[in-house]
């Protein structure tokens, strides 16, 4: 007997910007400041890290969207440890300063609960970033494997189990 499994035509993955552009109708504080531009928020997230940060657009593009897979992914899955190098830290640290995008992230990814930043003061040396950005693969995402490489096991002193805290 021969079994033959038929493996699906093409892989879904989850798009960051798709993810973070649902998230506009979520937004309730300062609509005015977010949505003024005309931009779709995940435009506005990269036009603030360029204003903000010495890079070019496709590396903060790259940033971005890794900061929302880590972001969406820690919300959705609170029982599995993550954590984030410093580059990709830039971008959620991009999500966590705009404000009213944060509390829409939070509304719609996090059960409606805000989620706080509070940092550890050292470092964590233990290879965290790579097992998350594994972890990230395994839910459906696209990671940039060279983002998340460059700190390998310098992670960031952010603990996303302390509770509900990145």
């Amino acid at each position: 007997m021969t079994v033959a499994l038929e493996l699906p035509a093409s892989t879904d993955t989850r798009d960051p910007q798709e993810l973070l552009n649902a998230v506009a109708p979520h937004i309730s504080e300062l609509t005015l400041n977010v949505f003024d531009s005309g931009m779709s928020l995940w435009d506005r997230e990269i036009a603030l890290l360029l204003r903000d940060h010495t890079m070019v657009r496709d590396m903060a593009e790259r940033i971005l969207g890794n900061a929302v897979m880590y972001t969406v992914g820690c919300m959705e899955h609170p029982e599995v440890h993550l954590g984030v190098g410093k580059l990709v830290d830039i971008g959620v640290h991009q999500l966590i300063l705009d404000t009213p995008v944060w509390w829409g992230i939070c509304r719609l990814y996090n059960e409606g609960a805000y989620k706080h930043h509070a940092p550890f003061i050292a470092r964590r040396r233990d290879g965290l970033c790579l097992r998350t950005a594994a972890y990230l693969k395994s839910i459906g995402f696209a990671v940039d494997e060279e983002l998340w490489a460059i700190d390998g096991a310098d992670c960031s002193p952010c603990d996303n189990k302390v509770p509900d805290s990145h």
